[in-house]
């Protein structure tokens, strides 16, 4: 495991490689969980890293504990991933689970590269975390034929992430 990629993994289960702010260009980009002292605030970081020298909650006996649970009622849908990641460390382990996450974060990466006009970030970030792997690569092989057989330019990344997003939508 590379250990960059390894310190994009979040102890509450977020792969940080798929977030906008992590992606982001601008001087306030997030370097993820575990660099730097961004994460001193976070309550499950202070726990699980600092407290018990765990990698995620996964190793806990206690998960999953008021400081995990209390921020899902705010936002149930925006912790159901953080959630099924967790369940997923638990019963797997952490090797399979990471390398999918890379391969998201990958895919992430050649969408923004090749289909940003500059206001996608947001839907890629959420289409890579939401999708299944298999579904993303199809809407990539897609876009790319249809790219293709209507002659659409590189340069016209307007039209290209209109086309992408819309292929996304097609295919959920």
């Amino acid at each position: 495991m590379n250990e960059k990629d390894m310190n994009l993994i979040g102890p509450c289960a977020i792969y940080c490689g798929l977030c906008t702010k992590y992606q982001s260009k601008a001087r306030s980009r997030c370097i993820g969980c575990r660099l730097g002292e961004q994460h001193d605030w976070c309550s499950i970081w202070n726990c699980c890293v600092k407290k018990h020298g765990f990698e995620t909650c996964a190793g806990c006996e206690e998960y999953p504990c008021d400081k995990y649970t209390r921020r899902w009622d705010k936002s149930p849908e925006g912790w159901r991933i953080q959630r099924e990641n967790m369940e997923r460390l638990r019963r797997e382990g952490i090797e399979d689970w990471f390398k999918e996450q890379v391969e998201r974060r990958l895919l992430l990466e050649e969408m923004l590269a090749n289909y940003n006009e500059g206001r996608s970030m947001s839907f890629y970030c959420r289409a890579c975390t939401n999708l299944p792997v298999k579904l993303i690569k199809k809407a990539i092989e897609e876009a790319e034929k249809r790219f293709g057989s209507e002659g659409v330019e590189e340069s016209d990344m307007k039209f290209r992430a209109k086309m992408v997003k819309e292929i996304i939508r097609e295919i959920t």
